[in-house]
């Protein structure tokens, strides 16, 4: 009997997008950052990403087959990934969670 090996790999299926809107003032825009589902952001064409709990950087992986895993973000940096409060290896390391060390802004 074969037994399921349980995968440690990270997935965040939501992350922050930069983002821009009109000023309070209504000279220019300034930029801010907008909580979105991976797949969606994708499909809006959003380029900036990082993680909505440490804000550290992300990559972004995007479905490439049907059965595979949905679109999903990994933390670029295992630091990051330690110590996210969104991440898998900060439970297993029984550590605290924090801010990234080299957050996205």
């Amino acid at each position: 009997m074969a037994t399921k090996v349980e995968s440690k790999a990270e997935k965040l299926y939501e992350c922050e997008v930069k983002r821009k809107r009109v000023r309070a003032s209504g000279s220019g825009y300034e930029p801010f950052w907008k909580v979105k589902n991976v797949e969606e952001a994708l499909g809006d064409g959003d380029t900036e990403f990082r993680c909505k709990d440490c804000h550290g950087a992300v990559k972004v992986h995007r479905r490439h087959i049907a059965n595979g895993p949905a679109s999903h973000a990994a933390h670029k940096l295992k630091a990051d990934a330690e110590h996210c409060a969104a991440g898998v290896l900060v439970r297993e390391a029984a550590g605290e969670a924090r801010l990234s060390g080299t957050p996205v802004v």
